[in-house]
């Protein structure tokens, strides 16, 4: 029984692994900290260490009860696209490139991350080129990408 449970602690620790290895955990929690479900409402807010979830062996905050709620209602309705990483240098490059959490967008329902830093926004360059098509490209390049 003991090598039982031993053998189905790994399993659920490779599971988790292999699931969240995929993800931007930038400062322990996806979306760098900030709220996945105030994105929905047109904000970038950073979450709370009061009001945690984790879904799928990922940690998230939120700005209030409310949102938390929201998300453990359906979590996967709100969870970012690629991973958290720039929706945009997965299309353009197939790279996993850290986000600013506060350059979003919301398309066909589905939250979109994007690099913003410098002279570089990446939300601009999505937007100028074509964003279902870099869309298309970024779902194969991510596919490629988790296979790994």
């Amino acid at each position: 029984m003991k090598r039982i449970l031993i053998l189905a602690f790994f399993f659920t620790g490779a599971l988790m692994y292999g699931q969240s290895k995929h993800v931007n955990t930038k400062k322990g929690y996806a979306a760098n900290g900030y709220d996945v479900v105030a994105y929905f409402n047109g904000k970038a807010e950073e979450g709370s260490k009061k009001y945690k979830a984790n879904h799928a062996g990922i940690d998230y905050k939120f700005s209030s009860e409310e949102n938390l709620n929201a998300f453990r209602a359906n979590p996967d309705r709100f969870v970012p696209q690629y991973g958290g990483y720039c929706a945009y240098a997965v299309a353009v490059s197939g790279k996993r490139v850290n986000v600013n959490p506060e350059t979003f967008e919301i398309r066909d329902d589905k939250l979109y991350l994007f690099y913003n830093s410098g002279n570089t926004n990446t939300l601009e360059l999505w937007l100028k080129e074509s964003p279902e098509k870099l869309r298309t490209k970024a779902d194969q390049n991510w596919n490629n990408l988790i296979a790994d």
